[in-house]
C-alpha cells in the first residue's frame, strides 16, 4: 500500500452546521458551501470530524447521556442521540459527494470505547487503511459505549485531539462561528479583542476567562474545545480556530494562506 501523506484534520463545529437555536435544524447553505471550499482546497490527506450541534445536543441533555446510564429510560435517549448524529452525518456526507469528495462515514461508538467519558480504546487501523487509498474518513461527537458508566458523550474535540496525536499530524482546523479566541466573550462584548496566536502557557492562563457552554452545549463549548485541544498542543501539533460562517475562510486555512483567526502552538 502507498504510504500515509501526513493528514490535516478539520473539525467542523455544531454552531457552524446547524442552527444550534432550533433543534434537528441543518444548515445547509453552510455546509454546501464549506464542501465547495474542501473541494477546491484539493487536499489529499484529510479527516474532517463534525460536531452535534442542534442534532445531538439537545437529545443528549434531555435524557443525561454525558453522566452515563442510572436508568432504563435512558436507553431509548442513547439510541435517538445516536439516531440524530447520523443523520446530521449523512448530510455532510451527501454534501461532500456531490463535489466529487471521496468520503466515508466512520461510526465513532464502533471503534471507540470510553471510561467514564474519556477514551480508552480507539482502533484506528481502518482510517489508517482508508488514508492510504486517499478516502476521506468522515467522523463525528457520538453517543458511546463506557466501561465505567454504561455509556457517555465523545466530543468531535476530543476525537480530533486524539487522532491528530495517534497520526503526528502537523495542524487541526477548528471551524467556529466566531472569528477565533478572544480577551473576552465576544458575544457578549463586541469590543473584545482577538488573539491571533497564542503560545500555551499563555492560553492556560487564558482559559478562566473563556465563556462556559450555553445551556444546550453538553460537550462544554469554547471552553470545552480548548480542553480537548491542550494534549494534541503539548504534542506539537498546531491549531487553527476559524470563522467558518465566514467565506472562503476555511479554503485559506486549508491552503496554508493567511486568514484571520487564532492560532495556537506549544511555544
Amino acid at each position: 500500500m502507498d504510504r500515509i501523506i501526513t493528514p490535516i484534520i478539520v473539525k467542523l463545529g455544531g454552531s457552524v452546521i446547524t442552527i444550534k437555536e432550533k433543534p434537528f435544524t441543518p444548515n445547509l447553505s453552510v455546509i454546501n458551501r464549506l464542501a465547495r471550499e474542501i473541494k477546491r482546497a484539493d487536499r489529499k490527506s484529510l479527516i474532517i470530524i463534525h460536531g452535534g450541534g442542534s442534532y445531538g445536543h439537545p437529545l443528549a441533555r434531555e435524557y443525561n447521556i454525558i453522566e452515563g446510564l442510572k436508568d432504563q429510560r435512558q436507553l431509548i435517549g442513547f439510541s435517538k442521540t445516536r439516531q440524530a448524529m447520523m443523520v446530521l452525518n449523512k448530510m455532510i456526507v451527501d454534501s461532500l459527494i456531490q463535489q466529487n469528495i471521496p468520503t466515508i462515514s466512520v461510526q465513532p461508538s464502533a471503534f471507540i470505547l470510553t471510561d467514564q467519558g474519556r477514551i480508552s480504546e480507539m482502533n484506528i487501523s481502518f482510517i489508517e487503511r482508508m488514508l492510504r487509498i486517499n478516502l476521506i474518513p468522515l467522523l463525528y461527537g457520538d453517543a458511546v459505549l463506557d466501561e465505567k458508566i454504561g455509556f457517555s458523550i465523545l466530543s468531535g474535540d476530543q476525537i480530533a485531539s486524539n487522532i491528530a496525536i495517534k497520526f503526528k499530524v502537523n495542524q487541526i482546523i477548528i471551524c467556529v462561528d466566531v472569528d477565533g479566541l478572544f480577551n473576552e466573550d465576544p458575544k457578549k462584548n463586541p469590543k473584545a479583542n482577538i488573539i491571533e496566536e497564542i503560545e500555551l502557557d499563555a492560553l492556560k492562563n487564558l482559559m478562566n476567562n473563556l465563556s462556559r457552554a450555553r445551556t444546550t452545549d453538553v460537550t462544554g463549548g469554547m471552553f470545552g474545545k480548548i480542553v480537548e485541544l491542550i494534549p494534541a498542543v503539548e504534542s506539537g501539533i498546531k491549531v487553527k480556530i476559524i470563522n467558518a460562517k465566514k467565506v472562503n475562510r476555511l479554503y485559506k486555512a486549508l491552503k496554508n494562506e493567511k486568514v484571520k483567526g487564532t492560532e495556537i502552538k506549544q511555544r
